[in-house]
């Protein structure tokens, strides 16, 4: 869908939403905006979400109206999509990745807003403390910084020889600049030299590789980021195409030929908001409800494509992998 079309589609959608629901005024509405694209990964999530509300005694036949808008990592939908959202009122928002959260605070302080986004709500002043957010917005948190590291360190355990790390990012991820210095530091550690690379599209994100495998004996890391997420099956196929070892931080990619994935269950986050969800919707304030980190944790290995890039797998990584692909 064209952009002009998608925003013509959203002004539509903010006029028809309201009016459905003053036909229906038991209904409580539910807007969720998801930075990345509609697709298997997205709606596994979702449908995880769905599920907990259903267990928790949520009809959309009956109760609840759910509205999913997908932002497919681009920054004007995204905008667009948060506009829309917010105009039309719904009793909660839930949000996943941070610039979406970004781009709904800045529009409302009164509509309650579950996030799944950042690894550091209190130092980008999303909320006053994890405790005891305030305002209008709580959640949980998607990453913990020194995941980061541990994906180098993952990096070098799967390539002995690696002499060289580069980091993929948006700019507009404001939780890049934590992954950063730490990628450094380990890098530095453990005798590689790091490198960063903004990406927005997929034209950046092929030319950021592309430039990068000039050079031997280098790998890939890719810390939580929207953008990169919904990519991840462009960057599998470049990973393929120039035989380049790139560790994920979503399961799904692996699944999807790439080589090895560490990071939160994200479903897991999704089930827990929907909890978030049907507390605030009985009468509770996002405010008192405490940010919360992630508790479940997955690796997964590839072994097909790691016998593709020349590479053995160490028992040590094998031993701890939550998934093996053969």
């Amino acid at each position: 869908m064209r952009r002009r079309e998608f925003i013509l589609h959203l002004a539509a959608s903010a006029v028809a939403w309201p009016l459905a629901a003053n036909a229906q005024q038991h209904m409580r509405r539910v807007a969720a905006l998801i930075g990345i694209g509609n697709d298997a990964l997205g709606q596994s999530w979702i449908t995880a979400f769905q599920q907990k509300l259903r267990e928790l005694g949520w009809s959309e036949s009956r109760d609840i109206q759910i509205e999913v808008t997908w932002g497919g990592g681009d920054i004007e939908r995204i905008r667009a999509s948060a506009a829309h959202l917010v105009s039309a009122k719904p009793d909660v928002i839930l949000v996943y990745s941070v610039r979406v959260l970004n781009e709904v605070r800045q529009r409302t302080n009164e509509i309650p807003v579950v996030f799944i986004a950042t690894n550091d709500p209190v130092g980008l002043g999303i909320v006053k403390s994890l405790a005891r957010p305030g305002g209008n917005l709580t959640g949980f948190t998607l990453y913990e910084v020194s995941i980061a590291g541990k994906l180098v360190e993952l990096l070098k355990e799967m390539v002995p020889d690696l002499a060289r790390v580069a980091m993929l990012f948006n700019p507009n991820n404001s939780s890049a600049k934590l992954y950063w210095p730490l990628i450094q530091k380990i890098g530095k550690s453990v005798g590689i030299v790091a490198v960063s690379f903004p990406v927005r599209d997929a034209a950046s994100i092929e030319d950021a590789i592309g430039t990068f495998v000039r050079e031997p004996n280098g790998g890939i890391v890719l810390p939580s980021d929207v953008t990169t997420t919904a990519y991840r099956d462009l960057i599998v196929e470049l990973a393929a195409r120039y035989r380049v070892p790139v560790v994920h931080s979503v399961r799904s990619a692996v699944a999807g030929g790439g080589l090895i994935a560490y990071g939160p269950d994200t479903s897991d986050l999704f089930v827990k908001a929907a909890s978030y969800i049907d507390r605030i919707l009985k009468g509770e304030k996002p405010a008192n409800l405490p940010v919360q980190a992630p508790t479940k944790f997955t690796l997964a290995v590839n072994l097909k494509t790691a016998k593709t890039l020349g590479l053995t797998v160490p028992q040590s990584v094998l031993a701890r992998a939550d998934e093996v692909i053969e």
